[in-house]
């Protein structure tokens, strides 16, 4: 990165500091879809040109992407008219959304130094290194819930547990989907060591949890994380 690229990000980021701009920011880059000007003013509880203008300086700073499509089930006037939607910048190389890169590399010098050690296989100690830390990660976690009141839904506890490292989960009837890979770079460039070394740890950090019933899975799909937690279903009871 350049000094100039670096003044630029820091600019960018600067501007999130304006407070209905960073509400308009995060109810876009929450949504699971690219949302239109008036989704957005509606979603903040702002006039739509007040929603227009920082949606645009947000487009215009590169913190925001832009496509343009009509709209199904428009009935009023204007309907046939092309919208313009905003959506998650793939631009921007800060830190937005959160990624933790410092957690994956110490994930991968673990494993290589037991192997060194030890002369066992880099890929078992990586499975075990991912494990070990998706413990960590939970069991404070698990003391965090302790000390404050939380969901009292188990997939809720996993959610704020799975929010809080990064992974953006949305809740469903099915379970989870993240829409956020902590490791997205690593995941692009090395998708069999990353995503295993993924799910490894997200089924770690779940079983350090009061939660039953759901299990992490692969499920890649472009736009979010490789992982996806589902509920399992349970065995009836017999009569």
């Amino acid at each position: 990165m350049t000094a100039n690229d670096f003044d630029q990000q820091v600019t960018s980021l600067a501007m999130l500091g304006e407070p209905t701009r960073r509400q308009l920011y995060h109810f876009v880059v929450t949504r699971p879809e690219p949302v239109s000007r008036e989704h957005a003013a509606a979603g903040v509880g702002v006039p739509v040109h007040i929603a227009r203008f920082h949606l645009d300086k947000l487009e215009e700073d590169g913190l925001l992407d832009v496509e343009y499509r009509r709209l199904p089930g428009r009935t009023r006037f204007g309907a046939g008219r092309i919208a313009k939607l905003y959506r998650r910048s793939t631009r921007h190389t800060a830190s937005l959304p959160e990624r933790s890169y410092d957690l994956a590399g110490r994930i991968l010098a673990e494993a290589v130094t037991q192997a060194q050690r030890t002369g066992r296989t880099v890929d078992a100690l990586v499975t075990e290194a991912a494990r070990a830390a998706g413990r960590a990660l939970g069991e404070r976690a698990r003391q965090a819930a302790e000390q404050s009141p939380g969901p009292a839904d188990p997939l809720g506890a996993d959610g704020q547990a799975l929010a809080a490292n990064g992974y953006e989960p949305r809740l469903s009837h099915e379970g989870m989907t993240l829409m956020n890979c902590p490791f997205h770079d690593l995941a692009q460039s090395h998708p069999a060591v990353v995503c295993g070394l993924n799910l490894d740890l997200i089924n770690s950090l779940l079983d350090t949890l009061p939660a039953h019933g759901v299990c992490a899975m692969l499920n890649p799909a472009p736009g979010r994380c490789c992982v996806t937690v589902d509920v399992v279903p349970q065995p009836r009871p017999r009569d």
